[in-house]
């Protein structure tokens, strides 16, 4: 067996693992790589592989750092079955379409550019037509039900926590065993996906795995702390307050899937307790709003608080004064607002989509306020806002930041440095020879290695991109 990385090396964006196994080829994820523009479009555009060759895919769940490319991965030759959960299916379903036509709509932007000076038009790395010959390969697994996905390999997904329908994976490997020698051997082998926090809103917490002999492991805070879960509405809601008081908006950079349905889930409670401030909050992103609709599809993945709220029959994802925005006009009318209110919108790291407009129209007024309230990639717009830069360039032209940026990682879907280190301390040290951090950026990387070492784990390796390891 022999495992090579692809990407989320040393890095948090394009979560791609290639498995050779039994003279078959499975691919975990195979996510967009998100970084500088300039280098980010031929990254994602060629694969080191030949997509033909790979013969199942497995996917840990719908983000698109780890399943956005899966339209250009068909459009160059893959045609087996990609395995996820019915919720990640229903989710792409929604995103991938939604990933297309953001594409089309950057390149038609570009475009213009490009023309007035006089170099050649660009191209979206995939269009919407190229999204249903992938979404037409998805099988829904549910979770803790093993299938074969190729001779010799069971794959089970199990309860991540992270997102709607997340999932680590479980594979068990049956090495030989073909009748041409006696050697056989079984490998348990994990790939955690993204591991979400215990005691989060909405979904259930992870659930641990079981014990492997080699594990592919998230470490995106594989060094830091987060506020505790129990502060989120607190804290939120002093922004709420502050910001109102001065006559200003919070505008809210939000991952379409999860961080907004928390966020929303957060208010609802809030304003049932009396303690929301009065004034009008909008969800601006047509992925979003499908995207709640998703969430109220799949039950199956709520915690018990979410469950007991819909036998109430409340809505946990809907409250007065909450407005979900599709119309692109009456998303610019949000602008001509000049009174307080809360706008959440898409994308969650100010790269793409309608928060750049937001952004654009709000940032250079110091009674406004940009709150984050997830993971910011090097290099872009939302880390730039992270680092508090004065100036930042938004549709190309650069704008002065005087509004507050205040960040919240208690929203996080990731779990933390301790959060990590408690799930890891639930496996059997001697049997877990292998481990690969993944992910992550390098500092949190060697940190949680660290942290892991201190535990007792003896083998914990950082790959660099396309290194291989024979297990």
């Amino acid at each position: 067996m022999i495992v090579q990385f692809i990407g989320a090396t040393r890095t948090v964006t394009g979560s791609t693992h290639l498995l050779h196994i039994n003279g078959k080829n499975i691919l975990l994820d195979c996510g967009l790589f998100q970084g500088k523009r300039a280098d980010t479009f031929e990254r994602n555009k060629s694969f080191p592989f030949d997509p033909s060759t790979i013969d199942a895919l497995v996917l840990s769940h719908a983000h698109i750092d780890h399943a956005g490319n899966l339209p250009n991965l068909v459009k160059n030759g893959y045609g087996g079955p990609i395995y996820c959960t019915p919720a990640t299916h229903d989710l792409c379903d929604i995103m991938l379409k939604d990933s297309a036509y953001i594409q089309e709509r950057d390149v038609e932007f570009i475009g213009k550019k490009h023309k007035k000076q006089h170099l050649p038009p660009p191209e979206p790395l995939y269009t919407i037509e190229d999204v249903e010959p992938a979404l037409s390969l998805f099988q829904s697994v549910p979770y803790r039900k093993p299938i074969e996905v190729v001779r010799g390999v069971q794959v089970e997904f199990v309860d991540a926590g992270h997102i709607l329908g997340s999932a680590s994976v479980v594979l068990t490997i049956v090495e030989g065993g073909n009748g041409k020698s006696d050697y056989r051997r079984e490998i348990k082998f994990g790939f955690t996906g993204d591991l979400g926090r215990p005691n989060l809103p909405i979904l259930r917490d992870p659930e641990f795995m079981g014990d492997v002999d080699a594990l592919i492991s998230e470490s995106t805070y594989g060094g830091r702390y987060h506020a505790s879960v129990e502060e989120m509405p607190q804290k939120f809601e002093e922004v709420v307050r502050r910001t109102a008081e001065r006559g200003g908006k919070i505008i809210i950079p939000a991952f379409s899937v999860g961080r907004t349905q928390e966020l929303v889930h957060t208010m609802h409670l809030l304003k049932e307790q009396g303690r929301l401030v009065n004034i009008p909050v909008y969800v601006d992103s047509p992925l979003s709003t499908s995207a709640t609709e998703v969430f109220r599809k799949h039950p199956e993945c709520f915690d018990q608080e979410t469950l007991d709220l819909l036998k109430r029959e409340e809505d946990p994802f809907g409250f007065q004064r909450l407005t979900y925005i599709r119309d692109v006009n009456e998303s610019k009318k949000l602008n001509e607002r000049t009174e307080p209110c809360i706008i959440i919108a898409s994308s969650g790291m100010c790269e793409a989509g309608r928060i750049r407009h937001h952004l654009a129209n709000n940032i250079g007024n110091p009674k406004n306020t940009i709150l984050i309230v997830g993971y910011q990639a090097e290099h872009t717009l939302g880390r730039r806002l992270v680092e508090q830069e004065k100036e930042v360039t938004i549709f190309g032209e650069v704008h002065e930041r005087k509004c507050d940026v205040v960040i919240m990682n208690s929203f996080s879907a990731h779990a933390d440095r301790n959060e990590l280190l408690a799930y890891f301390n639930h496996f059997d040290r001697k049997r877990l020879k292998n481990i690969f951090l993944v992910h992550g950026d390098l500092d949190q990387a060697e940190k949680f290695s660290s942290g892991l070492k201190g535990q007792g784990f003896k083998s914990v390796e950082i790959p660099v991109r396309l290194q291989k390891f024979d297990l």
